[in-house]
């Protein structure tokens, strides 16, 4: 079924500042998560709606206020996000280095002390839309489910990178991790008693494996790369682990309580260096030609990142949003008992 993409946003709203998030800050999360689900990022959409919501009750999540600016630089910027929301605290780094770049023709905004702020491709429009080149960077001291390269004790979390860049038709938008999988498609996978395809996981004692219950027993998630080519992924972990926690100045090292995510927002003004008509022209001479390369699977043609997901976020918009299966059924678990209206299907 698919639902109406208002409807889900004004039910998620709902939902928040019923558990006492104020409304800026549950209508930005709202939004976003239901971004996901209509880019087709569905382990990062309404999927976290119940799980943020156990934490606000539980105190994990602040409910009001601001950051506290720590540093602030011009170009650099340094916040404090007190465990606000992250969807509104990523939504707001991206604004405020868009508004910086106008002036400096770059900036750059850390913010430690997060909570989870979803798929990182869904705030890229927020520069891209302006013309910027920006890049969000993110992750999670409180979290430990990815082995250095050579390890089996977890260090790092899946670290992901999302970078969005503007051509001269649709913006190209990059949306990585530095492991194969994530720890959320894994939490998915034990819910419904299913493995991987592949072997992306190592057990406690380093054997490969598609289980992702290893995860819960000493486990780990291959970084990028696996086991032929994983030190990619290791050097990618560790670049964003220090242009998060630390510019942020807090992370691992302080050993953060309940879920905590660090970011790190880049915006980048073309204008600035070489000038925006220069910077689409390579960007528009390199989207045609990786769209030109003969295909290896003619029934494939090559594709930019972003590209389907555009595509998806177009469709769900005018036709209606699919969720993916059990998504609903939490929802309306959360919302009956409180008296909170449910959206009916397209």
């Amino acid at each position: 079924m698919r639902y109406a993409a208002d409807e889900l946003r004004t039910l998620a709203h709902a939902l928040l500042t019923e558990a006492g998030i104020e409304a800026d800050k549950a209508r930005t999360t709202a939004r976003y998560l239901v971004a996901a689900d209509m880019t087709g990022h569905s382990t990062h959409g309404l999927a976290l709606l119940p799980w943020y919501l156990e934490h606000i009750r539980a105190g994990i999540v602040a409910r009001e206020g601001g950051v506290e600016v720590v540093r602030d630089k011009g170009a650099a910027i340094a916040w404090n996000g007190r465990r606000l929301p992250g969807a509104w605290l990523t939504a707001e780094a991206v604004r405020a280095a868009v508004a910086r770049a106008e002036t400096t023709g770059t900036a750059t905004v850390s913010v430690a002390n997060s909570h989870h702020n979803g798929a990182l491709a869904t705030y890229l429009h927020l520069a891209t839309d302006r013309g910027f080149l920006v890049s969000i960077a993110s992750s999670s001291p409180s979290g430990q489910q990815v082995a250095p390269f050579g390890g089996l004790r977890g260090v790092f979390t899946p670290d992901p990178v999302a970078w969005g860049i503007p051509t001269p038709g649709e913006p190209i938008l990059i949306d990585i991790s530095a492991s194969i999988t994530t720890a959320n498609m894994a939490a998915r996978l034990v819910r419904e008693g299913r493995n991987f395809e592949r072997d992306w996981l190592m057990n406690a004692d380093g054997t490969l494996t598609n289980d992702p219950k290893v995860i819960g027993n000493g486990g780990s998630l291959l970084p990028t790369g696996g086991l032929d080519h994983g030190q990619k992924g290791y050097g990618m972990a560790l670049s964003v682990e220090a242009l998060t926690q630390g510019l942020a100045g807090y992370g691992r090292a302080d050993a953060p309580k309940g879920t905590n995510c660090a970011i790190t927002v880049s915006v980048y003004d073309p204008e600035a260096f070489g000038g925006m008509a220069a910077f689409t022209r390579q960007t528009g001479w390199l989207r045609e030609a990786c769209l030109a390369s003969p295909p290896r699977d003619p029934a494939a043609p090559v594709r930019l990142p972003g590209q389907a997901a555009l595509a998806r976020m177009r469709a769900a918009e005018t036709e209606g949003v699919t969720l993916y299966d059990g998504i609903f059924a939490a929802l309306r678990a959360e919302a009956l008992p409180r008296a909170i209206a449910l959206p009916t299907p397209v």
